[in-house]
């Protein structure tokens, strides 16, 4: 549907999630849209993070599967009859894959857009004041503008990428060859990932935590049982060991610490945080007031300090998730073009790490209730108990799930385990629509199955 004369001219910078599905909102609702992308349709979720590192962890996954085929009784062969005990990993090969896939994605998405009649303009957008758009010698007029640039990997003057060796998350995709030693630095999300993967995937893992922990900010139980898992697979984790520098010599990375310490490998991966792409755009000129280290001050439906301009995405800070991102730009759109908006609410958003166990959350934390930031009663069910999971040779995760004492409303949960990105769906329902622990209990679930778990935590949950 393409808008008319009187349609709203909107013009969107950045073709990421929060930028073609507000594009895509846009166009539903009648406007004359415009997207203005530098990198490619997709953004770096599509392009360089979401989509191939998932792509990678699906073949580690692949990889943990089949080294684990004996204890369910598959044994491999060579052409000569005998046993097959090694597998390894073609890394070219499946970088391959991994780029090849992102770039259809990414085509993908431009024909969706050309099908309803978006314009792309490529070139670098800068804001000329609260309505006007410049591209190069191109400038162009808006009733309201989408700020959906994004963010980049964090590097420190002491520790900078080269693209061979010493890697962002975002170069790891141009390796040919098999690291021999891989030290990844910082255990957030991004280098849990990477680090998990890296490992499944037949390859020396030293990870290097600033923090206690794994996973500092997800559900303690489960960076514990993330932990013990990498350990007894063979991972090396550093815990509270702070990254001085970064250097390179020849075929030689070493990571020297704060206190001194220092661990050479091969290559090296920085997963240091993002830093939102909001320079020299002109965003303050414009009106619009930017938080600590750059990121668009927004509200809950987008909206920034400066009218007509709203703001989606990981250039907002708000959750850097691919689906927070798309939900920011559609509640933008909703709003400017009078649709039914419900303003975000981030105790709904459901959230992966897709590690190995994967690491699935929704709603309120465990420690929000040890704060006693939330009441409710907590259960913790360990999948070992599930048929299901037995059958499949799967001993490590848990389902826990948190709900209100009296009214029994779930408010929150956490699925650790084998594919709890798919596993968390019925919690997330749950916690969306306020059902009780009784009705999550009684809806039928198939036996056997990974999801009866969740059935039977909530029964759990029954108070007479």
């Amino acid at each position: 549907m393409s808008g008319g004369p009187e349609s709203n001219k909107v013009v969107i910078i950045g073709g990421g999630p929060g930028g073609y599905e507000s594009a895509l909102v846009a166009a539903q609702l009648g406007a004359d849209v415009t997207v203005v992308d530098t990198d490619g349709l997709g953004g770096s979720a599509v392009l360089t993070d979401c989509v191939p590192s998932k792509t990678l962890i699906a073949t580690a996954e692949l990889m943990t599967d089949v080294s684990g085929a004996a204890e369910l009784g598959v044994n491999f062969h060579d052409h000569q009859g005998d046993a097959a005990t090694t597998i390894s990993v073609d890394l070219a090969r499946v970088n391959t894959r991994v780029k090849q896939l992102a770039a259809d994605q990414s085509a993908d998405i431009a024909r969706r857009l050309a099908k309803e009649d978006v314009e792309v303009v490529r070139g670098y957008g800068r804001l000329d004041g609260p309505g006007r758009v410049v591209v190069g010698d191109q400038s162009i007029d808006a009733d309201a503008i989408l700020i959906a640039t994004g963010a980049a990997p964090r590097t420190l003057p002491t520790a900078q990428p080269d693209g061979e060796r010493i890697l962002t998350w975002e170069q790891v995709y141009d390796l040919t060859e098999v690291p021999s030693e891989l030290i990844v630095v910082g255990s957030g999300v991004t280098g849990a990932e990477f680090a998990s993967a890296y490992l499944a995937l037949g390859i020396p893992v030293t990870l290097v935590s600033s923090r206690d922990r794994v996973l500092p900010g997800e559900d303690a139980d489960a960076s514990a049982v993330l932990e013990e898992v990498s350990k007894r697979r063979g991972m090396k984790v550093l815990s509270e060991s702070r990254m001085e520098s970064v250097t390179r010599s020849g075929d030689v990375v070493t990571v020297t610490l704060t206190d001194g310490r220092s661990i050479q490998g091969s290559h090296c991966i920085l997963a240091l945080g993002s830093i939102p792409n909001t320079a020299d755009m002109g965003l303050e000129e414009a009106g619009v007031i930017l938080k600590e280290g750059g990121f668009v001050n927004v509200d809950r439906v987008s909206r920034t300090s400066a009218r007509g301009v709203y703001s989606a995405g990981d250039c907002t800070g708000v959750l850097m998730l691919a689906s927070v991102a798309a939900m920011q730009g559609r509640i933008a759109m909703w709003h400017f073009l009078g649709d039914t908006v419900h303003p975000l609410d981030l105790k709904k958003v459901s959230s992966n790490v897709f590690t190995a166990p994967e690491i699935a959350t929704v709603g309120w934390t465990q420690q929000a209730v040890d704060s006693g930031e939330m009441n409710a009663e907590v259960v913790m069910l360990p999948l070992s108990g599930n048929p299901r999971a037995k059958m499949q040779g799967v001993r490590d995760g848990f389902v826990k799930l948190l709900c209100r004492p009296g009214t029994g409303i779930v408010v929150g949960g956490v699925v650790v385990g084998p594919r709890a990105s798919e596993l968390i769906h019925p919690v997330s329902i749950a916690v969306a629509e306020s059902l009780t622990a009784d009705q999550l209990a009684q809806a039928f679930t198939v036996y056997p199955s990974m999801s009866g778990s969740i059935a039977e935590a909530a029964r759990r949950l029954h108070r007479v």
